[in-house]
């Protein structure tokens, strides 16, 4: 199996395709990269820039380059002797246009006659044959139809005639009613849907590639590019949503010919992967996680509680209450057909009717801890939620004594459908009730509340973090690590910022109650997350903070929400973002905010860096990642960049040209590529991890390890909690003990063997990366 030593991803779209990516490969083998990772390449719904919404899974989308983009991008790769890792989705396909995806096309014509009924997951029975489509402002509207050009119309939306059922004249509501599908109004799709979706995502319907003809059909293009040799390794998008992902990866892993895959899995804390799966390991959320954590400063959570409850009137914020709320806001609201349809499935011997059962299956996967089961192993998590479901609603355990031993059951029978769509639907909750909700409502320090994080984990000791690392050697060498991807809440870099507010509780409690005199916001915990997340992107232009700032208020779901937006709210949260630009004392409050957090957050940033660089694992670069990035959710995170000015920055780099501070650019330039170069150039240097420990006062400011097995390898040395090193008056005397002579490859300086001052060590850079000489 070939592998990866490190990866780049690329967001593949019509501005920018596979041909384009193609001329930036020698860049990227400048940097240092080893793979090129692309974002997914199937044709999607046309305009998409983000691929999840495949309609046609037969070849490479022709906007994004089509097949001949591929050969050139791969081909450059060969050339340069890099590998290509590509995202796929196996879960669901784009059904907003009908007629751009054939087989939805062909299912709404035919309905269970199509040849791609068994590739959609339908209840026939609930619909009365017929499949519910979410299209209409409201369910009167079926008298706008219109029948044109052989196709059903409602404005620019196109739909199938089934063969036979219109002839010349024909109202068109009456052709509505012969079709094999029926649409409805838009507000019944939290009750009254009959497929599967991904999340609460109308336009992506699921697909069942547990059944051998599907996953063949589906998957025939992807085995296509490992038979012609132009793909190397696979990232799978959500498998949490499909019936049996074990038996996925075990199909997919021997149709590609056992090649590299990792899985978009989302670990919370002490959860493994299961032994059994296929794969090399997950796309890094765990070791976000763990990264941005370790340069948290653990004393600032008493303060930054403090503000959080003075903000909430006194209240102090319980997640595990919050997050039960939010996740039963999400099986009361719009998942409540997914909740329905498993409801459906209890047996009449159970006595409960659909809408108990309900409430209890819903009160079990709010206690659920993990994003889903994999039964048989995850059977304790499954009776453990059972049990917590019970606890919080004792007027429930005739229920749920009734539905364990039915959830339990969840082979491939049809008498196991309820408990293997069970698990297929725990991780939807946990998606929509937890990252997209409770995450806008925990808002006592932004860091922390990261895709697949715990929030209530505030900090990580060195000690702690290197006992992580250890397991991680050990057990997912092969894993990636990442900071940023498409779907970070905030980038790393804006999170580097934000956390530096650990250690300025004080500074930051007075700067808020000032910002909330002068640009008040209603919502005390919202108002906290907007200036945090401002001050972590400062400066920014104001159309990207108002698509923020409304985005975060109605995910949030607190003040206004996305079905029924509270104008009034809005409109005094539109008024405190133009404060930001409009208001000389807001502006001025903000600016002298981000001047005391960047040079501390600047450091943590390239700490973080170099700490995901070359920690245990496959590090991933996000596209642009190598200059700063303060991003927010997306789609500000997929903003174009600028290849060119960071090809020409490294040149100057190689030519000799060191930054002039380490706030440059041009610092996390370096940083970025002499990590990436020595991984890849010097891969025995990365074999093993051991802590370096420090002596002397400022010990603590210090999170370091040697990544060598028996002999020295490279040593990495980060400072965190830069703020409260400055205030004990710097390193001191702080020393670490080199294992052999080294040479740092940001500065060129050489050291030891032996005990090295870290002032001495860390006087160009707050990061040091040394290599033993070759």
């Amino acid at each position: 199996m070939k592998t990866p030593v490190s990866t780049y991803r690329l967001q593949i779209r019509s501005g920018f395709t596979l041909f384009d990516a193609a001329k930036r490969v020698p860049y990227l083998k400048d940097l240092g990269v080893d793979w090129v990772y692309l974002s997914p390449i199937l044709t999607a719904e046309q305009g998409s820039d983000h691929g999840y919404d495949v309609t046609d899974p037969s070849v490479v989308d022709p906007d994004r380059g089509g097949p001949e983009g591929l050969l050139a991008l791969s081909t450059a790769a060969r050339e340069h002797g890099m590998g290509v890792l590509v995202d796929i989705v196996p879960n669901h396909v784009g059904v907003a246009t009908p007629v751009q995806n054939p087989w939805w096309w062909s299912l709404l014509k035919e309905g269970r006659q199509s040849p791609y009924a068994p590739a959609f997951d339908v209840d026939w029975d609930f619909g009365g044959g017929r499949i519910r489509i979410p299209v209409l402002g409201q369910d009167s509207d079926v008298d706008a139809l219109e029948v044109r050009d052989g196709e059903l119309r409602y404005y620019d939306h196109r739909f199938p005639l089934a063969d036979g059922s219109y002839t010349d004249g024909d109202d068109p509501r009456a052709v509505h009613d012969r079709q094999h599908y029926e649409l409805v109004g838009w507000r019944r799709a939290d009750n009254e849907l009959n497929y599967r979706r991904f999340f609460a995502v109308n336009s992506l319907a699921g697909i069942r590639v547990e059944v051998p003809e599907v996953f063949d059909e589906a998957h025939e293009e992807i085995v296509r590019w490992f038979r012609d040799d132009l793909v190397d390794g696979l990232r799978i998008d959500h498998p949490d949503g499909l019936a049996d992902p074990e038996g996925y990866l075990r199909r997919l892993r021997e149709a590609a010919g056992g090649a590299y895959l990792l899985i978009e899995k989302i670990l919370e804390p002490g959860e493994v992967l299961p032994a059994s799966f296929e794969c090399e390991g997950t796309t890094g959320y765990d070791a976000l996680a763990d990264v941005d954590r370790v340069f948290v400063d653990p004393d600032g959570q008493t303060g930054l509680d403090a503000l959080d409850s003075e903000l909430r009137g006194g209240e102090t914020a319980d997640y595990e209450d919050m997050i039960r709320g939010t996740k039963r806001r999400i099986t009361d609201g719009i998942l409540h057909s997914e909740m329905l349809r498993l409801a459906r499935l209890v047996p009449a011997s159970a006595g409960l009717s659909v809408e108990a059962a309900a409430d209890a299956l819903s009160e079990v996967i709010a206690a659920f801890p993990v994003y889903r089961s994999y039964l048989p192993a995850g059977e304790e998590v499954l009776r453990e939620a059972c049990a917590l479901a019970v606890s919080r609603r004792p007027e429930l355990e005739t229920a749920v004594d009734a539905l364990l031993p039915l959830l339990l059951r969840a082979g491939p029978g049809e008498d196991e459908e309820l408990g293997r769509r069970f698990q297929q639907t725990s991780g939807m909750v946990m998606a929509k009730g937890v990252e997209d909700t409770a995450f806008f409502r925990y808002t006592r320090l932004g860091t922390l509340t990261e895709v697949g994080a715990d929030p209530t984990e505030f900090a990580l000791s060195t000690d702690e973090f290197h006992a992580r690392m250890a397991r991680r050697q050990a057990e997912l060498p092969l894993s990636m690590t990442t900071l940023s991807t498409h779907d970070t809440k905030r980038s790393e870099d804006t999170r580097a910022r934000i956390s530096v507010l650990a250690e300025l509780a004080p500074e930051w409690t007075a700067s808020l109650r000032r910002l909330q005199e002068l640009a008040p916001l209603p919502d005390g915990p919202l108002a906290n997350l907007l200036w945090q997340a401002i001050a972590g992107v400062w400066p920014a232009d104001r159309e990207r903070l108002q698509s923020y700032a409304q985005k975060a208020a109605r995910e949030a779901g607190n003040s206004t929400d996305w079905l029924d937006p509270n104008e009034d709210f809005e409109a005094q949260l539109s008024a405190a973002v133009d404060a930001a630009f409009d208001n000389p004392a807001v502006r001025a409050e903000l600016d002298g905010l981000v001047d005391l957090l960047d040079p501390y957050g600047t450091a943590n940033a390239l700490g973080a860096k170099l700490v995901q660089l070359t920690m245990p694992g496959v590090p991933d670069v996000y596209q642009g990642t190598e200059f700063w990035d303060r991003s927010l959710t997306d789609p500000d995170n997929r903003r174009p960049f600028d290849f060119g000015a960071r090809r020409d920055a490294l040149a100057a780099l190689d030519a000799g040209e060191l930054p002039a501070s380490y706030r440059d650019d041009a610092a996390k330039l370096l940083v970025t590529s002499r990590a990436l170069r020595l991984r890849r150039d010097r891969p025995e240097l990365f074999t093993g991890y051991t802590p370096l420990p420090a002596t002397g006062a400022a010990a603590g400011h210090l999170v370091a390890f040697d990544r060598g097995a028996g002999t020295p390898g490279a040593v990495t040395l980060a400072t965190r909690l830069p703020r409260g090193l400055e205030q004990r008056g710097g390193w001191q005397d702080t020393a670490v003990d080199l294992p052999a002579a080294m040479t740092d490859q940001l500065s060129g300086r050489s050291f030891g063997p032996g005990p090295v001052k870290l002032a001495d060590l860390l006087r160009d850079y707050p990061v040091a990366l040394l290599a033993p000489a070759g």
